[in-house]
């Protein structure tokens, strides 16, 4: 079995920024103050994630998943355009580890992009499912939309849990 135990080898991997949404295994690997959004929508085993590195867009639209508010948005559209309505879909958010040491006045960037997330969700009337965020340790995440949604969240540290 060795460290594929989870299935993940068979995993759509997403870098720095992207989103995806479907119904195959995804995931993304090495976050840090990033954060991992996963909606998720049981009914129709549909799911999307996003590898948000920032806060807010400022109007920038080339990237929409690299972004909390245009990555948000633009997996509730593309879920809502296969099928799936605003009060079906759930989200986990996943990430937003400070991994540096912060002066009082300097920009704790994985503290934001998690209000960011949390923020545009409450305004889209999306409930947080999953929540594991902050502290300093780096995380990957393996989703897969089946059903009711497993999610893996493998820590930096070496541990491993199942949402």
């Amino acid at each position: 079995m060795g460290n594929n135990f989870f299935g993940e080898e068979k995993a759509v991997i997403l870098g720095l920024g992207e989103l995806r949404v479907g119904m195959c295994p995804m995931g993304t690997i090495g976050l840090g103050s990033c954060i991992a959004l996963i909606l998720h929508d049981q009914r129709r085993s549909l799911g999307g994630l996003a590898h948000i590195m920032l806060p807010e867009s400022r109007g920038n639209a080339d990237r929409p998943g690299k972004f909390a508010d245009t990555a948000t948005n633009t997996l509730i559209e593309e879920m809502e355009r296969l099928g799936s309505t605003k009060f079906a879909i759930v989200a986990a958010v996943v990430g937003g580890a400070s991994m540096f040491e912060f002066s009082a006045n300097s920009l704790n960037i994985g503290e934001r992009n998690t209000t960011a997330v949390r923020d545009v969700l409450r305004e889209q009337g999306i409930r947080i499912a999953h929540e594991e965020t902050g502290g300093r340790v780096g995380r990957s995440v393996y989703y897969w939309p089946e059903g009711k949604g497993r999610i893996i969240v493998k820590r930096a540290d070496g541990t491993c849990t199942e949402l």
